[in-house]
């Protein structure tokens, strides 16, 4: 027990470190953006180019979701050769924070994982790293309005850049199943657990309350089986529930920004001081964290984080192949002012 209160203190103080919750303002990751789209664009033959550039107002840019599918928008990684790929791999790198590039590298390794751990009981989806699907929308410049979507099963990454600044990075979607890899397996190594912090610190910060707060903060004795407006182009419409950052005390208060940090680690540091900016100037004491299901880890669990800016749901119900009852995580950060860069209407 001592050494898991060490191990979430560690990540307290990491996320905590890295942000600072000073936003600062950060060289911006949109010219780099630019100059990774445009020589990936260049990479691609006329058929994939023709595959993967879309015009902007392309009603399927936003056209997302998270699930397996058959098909979806974009050029994918299985039909990109060895130069296309490193060219991909380095548009991804551009428009994530390290932490959130080894993320997304970790996902998509999974599919791999759980070929293998469904080898005996395949479903009707393939299980393929190679099945991620890369779209630009619009010709990107440094004086232009372009799009883009990094997307697949577990993963769905969106970003609109206007005049070389990233002016929209939602819906950002990332999952992983299982929880916890069982072996190594598919290159990924026994006890990876890519989305660790945004489950410890919740489990923790819900630990933190007692009495009125906690009964605040639970909204229902069970979770819900899916995040909110999975695959919509905007997200729920709906007024925070739970409990206040301002009706917390100063150490629930550091978890709940450690356990934001865990999220804001995935995006580039621009990204991730603008979504601070934003936080802080709504006023952090009027985000709401709120919390349904079981309190302890293997049963299904769900949290919610709101503020005037911004909506992180997460969701733990769904087993993974062994029949674990809750090893299988969805977890999405929006934007309540409107995602792929349109206002709500």
């Amino acid at each position: 027990m001592k050494r898991r209160r060490v191990a979430l203190a560690m990540i307290i103080m990491v996320t905590l470190a890295s942000f600072g919750w000073a936003a600062l303002r950060v060289t911006s990751s949109g010219p780099g953006m630019t100059a990774a789209a445009q020589e990936f664009l260049a990479s691609l033959d006329d058929g994939q180019r023709q595959t993967a550039l879309m015009d902007y107002g392309d009603a399927v840019r936003v056209d997302w979701h998270f699930i397996p599918k058959d098909t979806r928008k974009g050029v994918r990684i299985k039909d990109m050769d060895a130069s296309q790929r490193r060219k991909a791999r380095k548009l991804l790198r551009s428009c994530l924070g390290k932490v959130g590039f080894d993320k997304a590298n970790v996902i998509m390794a999974m599919e791999g994982v759980l070929r293998e751990l469904e080898k005996e009981n395949p479903g009707r989806f393939a299980r393929d790293p190679e099945l991620y699907y890369f779209t630009v929308f619009g010709e990107p410049s440094n004086e232009s309005r372009w799009g883009l979507s990094i997307e697949g099963h577990h993963m769905s990454l969106n970003f609109v850049v206007d005049g070389g600044e990233v002016v929209s990075s939602t819906p950002t979607v990332l999952c992983a199943n299982p929880t916890i890899i069982p072996d190594d397996l598919a290159g990924v190594r026994k006890g990876t657990r890519v989305l660790a912090a945004e489950e410890l610190l919740a489990f923790e910060l819900l630990k933190s309350l007692e009495g009125d707060e906690r009964a605040t903060a639970v909204i229902a004795e069970e979770a819900p089986r899916e995040v909110r407006a999975a695959g919509e182009a905007q997200p729920p419409q709906e007024d925070a529930v739970g409990l206040a950052a301002g009706k917390m005390n100063r150490q629930q208060q550091a978890i709940l920004r450690a356990l934001l940090g865990s999220y804001l680690s995935t995006v580039s540091n621009d990204v991730a001081s603008a979504r601070v900016e934003a936080i802080e100037e709504a006023g952090f004491d009027n985000v709401h964290f709120s919390w349904a299901g079981a309190s302890t880890p293997g049963t299904g669990h769900y949290y919610r984080i709101q503020g005037p800016t911004f909506l992180v749901e997460f969701v733990n119900t769904q087993p993974d192949a062994a029949g674990n009852p809750a090893s299988h995580i969805h977890l999405i950060w929006r934007d309540t002012a409107g995602d792929f860069g349109l206002p709500i209407q």
